[in-house]
């Protein structure tokens, strides 16, 4: 390729008389001479001091622009927003989580258009980072790499975040004191990274890695690390590669690669929130993918790993052992994966998997495909009368396959987490919250402080919980997120009442109040919906533009009407 076209879109902003401007700025913040005749390389850090998954990007971020720069591109740092699930959950503040997904993508296709990079490495640490990531890549389809900032260190006693939450339940029923607690609290998390099961943020960093959009083991790497280090300095000159074999992401984000995405994810045993992320980024790279796709794909796709949270161990764990590039070779000699898939590394998936080493022996972290922990997929997408657009499921068969409950119906995750703290929540019952969906929260919160607290109080096997909220990655037991249509538009989880019997099936993919039709259309005829406490600001423009949680949760406009 010829100088001109390695530099595509820099080259409008810095080359001619007419710029001279635009060069004069660029100057006052460290361009020489000769880095007008490279191709710019936008470095998007998601660094906040905000949350310990982040806290540390921006030392990778100069990583990365080093070795953009050493392979004759020009690194160019800049910043997007982060906000901490971990510490919004159960909190109002938890509302602009899943918002800031659609602010990171805003603001990385904002900065990379609008300053002319030719290409761009975004790093990004906390759930909503990746999918915000890819969803701009996606949108400016300019050769592009993701890189995640990698997994926190174990705590004391082999502790993380999920432990606090589970011992605020154990502290309420009397299982653990104060000093406990404290202890908990003290030492779970010990530094810098990402929550260190396979919770949402490890889920995605391996569905990105499986997707083509990161460079081999970027998922399984821990955020203080050598090896985390060397891969933003290897993806800054990979992006280089990227440009001057004009391979771009709408040529790696295809229906295929989605699916290697879905196929490691269910393996891997990871977060529900996979299905609205993975749905959400495959919309803007106008590739056609449904909930659907997860059922399908599930059938023929086992349960392998044994991580947290329903399982044993944690990440690192998981890294010490070879991380996920043996589990996807596995997986591509099985025939789960498609093996053809154009990657980062400008090689196909099969050929960077060529000489993966298999796991040790005797290592029982992902099991053989004659021993898995489930046959098929743990997340199961659920129909019926109470969810006719779809809800999500994370059932890894540990709590049972059925559940037969009473409704208790609560109208916020506050309302709920302090009935089952007090001890209003008994077995047999089915936890119901809703007005928490994309619209009616607005902004779709997580569960996971409701969740901990059922399984810290020994409830986990004998209650359940349905919401049109969502999961932490983190979450587990007998749980159902995403019903749609959510309350807030009237859907049936609107019309619950106390005492109500509802009925989960994981094998029949159904999830039904017991009422009749009848019963069903006289109580919809009565609901009114509720007035929204939000009327300004970002929530109040996310609710108003955002699809339902079966559609991604995606804030895209219809096309414009020429």
């Amino acid at each position: 390729m010829e100088e001109k076209e390695l530099r595509r879109y820099s080259r409008v902003v810095v080359d001619g008389d007419e710029q001279a401007s635009s060069r004069a700025m660029l100057r006052a913040v460290g361009f020489s001479d000769e880095d007008f005749k490279r191709p710019q390389i936008g470095i998007a850090s998601t660094w906040a001091m905000t949350t310990p998954c982040n806290m540390h990007i921006n030392d990778l971020a100069a990583e990365a622009a080093d070795g953009a720069n050493k392979a004759g591109g020009k690194g160019v740092i800049f910043n997007t927003i982060t906000i901490s699930d971990g510490i919004s959950m159960g909190t109002p503040g938890m509302r602009y989580s899943l918002v800031s997904r659609e602010i990171i993508a805003d603001s990385i296709e904002a900065v990379t258009a609008g300053e002319g990079f030719d290409g761009l490495v975004a790093i990004g640490g906390c759930d909503k980072n990746m999918p915000g990531c890819i969803m701009a890549m996606a949108r400016l389809n300019r050769p592009s790499i993701f890189v995640y900032g990698g997994t926190i260190r174990p705590g004391a006693k082999r502790r993380d975040i999920v432990s606090v939450f589970e011992a605020v339940g154990a502290k309420s029923s009397g299982k653990i004191d104060d000093e406990e607690l404290l202890d908990v609290e003290r030492t779970a998390i010990p530094g810098p990274g990402a929550c260190g099961g396979m919770y949402t943020a490890n889920t995605m960093a391996s569905a990105i890695e499986a997707l083509g959009m990161s460079l081999a083991n970027s998922s399984a790497q821990e955020a203080i690390s050598e090896q985390k280090v060397d891969d933003c300095r290897q993806a800054g000159e990979a992006v280089l590669n990227l440009i001057r074999e004009d391979i771009k992401p709408l040529d790696i984000m295809t229906r295929e690669a989605f699916e290697n995405a879905i196929a490691v994810v269910i393996a891997l045993g990871g977060s529900t929130n996979a299905v609205l992320h993975l749905v959400a980024m495959a919309r803007e790279a106008d590739v056609p993918l449904t909930i659907d796709d997860f059922t399908t794909i599930g059938a023929r796709t086992p349960l392998l790993a044994d991580l947290k949270p329903s399982g044993k161990y944690l990440m690192s764990e998981l890294i010490e052992i070879g991380g996920i590039q043996p589990l996807m070779k596995r997986m591509l000699d099985r025939g789960l994966l498609h093996g053809d898939c154009l990657t980062v590394t400008g090689k196909t998936l099969a050929e960077n998997l060529a000489d993966v080493e298999d796991y040790p022996a005797g290592q029982d972290v992902i099991r053989d495909f004659d021993n898995p922990i489930k046959p098929d997929s743990h997340l199961a997408i659920l129909y019926g009368n109470l969810a006719p657009e779809g809800a999500v499921a994370k059932i890894t068969g540990k709590e049972g396959l059925r559940f037969e409950g009473t409704a208790s119906v609560y109208h916020s995750e506050e309302e709920a987490l302090q009935a089952i703290l007090d001890g209003d929540i008994q077995a047999g019952h089915v936890v119901v919250i809703r007005f928490e969906g994309p619209k009616g929260g607005p902004g779709m919160r997580e569960m996971l402080s409701p969740t901990g607290a059922i399984m810290g109080k020994g409830l986990g096997a004998d209650v359940a919980l349905i919401t049109d909220g969502r999961f932490s990655g983190g979450s587990h037991g007998f749980v159902v997120g995403h019903v749609t249509p959510e309350a807030a538009v009237g859907g049936p989880i609107a019309l619950i009442e106390d005492g109500d019997t509802i009925v989960i099936d994981a094998e029949a993919k159904q999830i039904s109040l017991s009422i009749s039709d009848e019963e069903m259309a006289t109580r919809r005829q009565a609901w009114k919906r509720p007035a929204s406490p939000v009327k300004t600001g970002a929530l109040a423009k996310y609710r108003n533009e955002v699809s339902s949680a079966s559609e991604g949760a995606v804030t895209i406009p219809p096309p414009w009407d020429d």
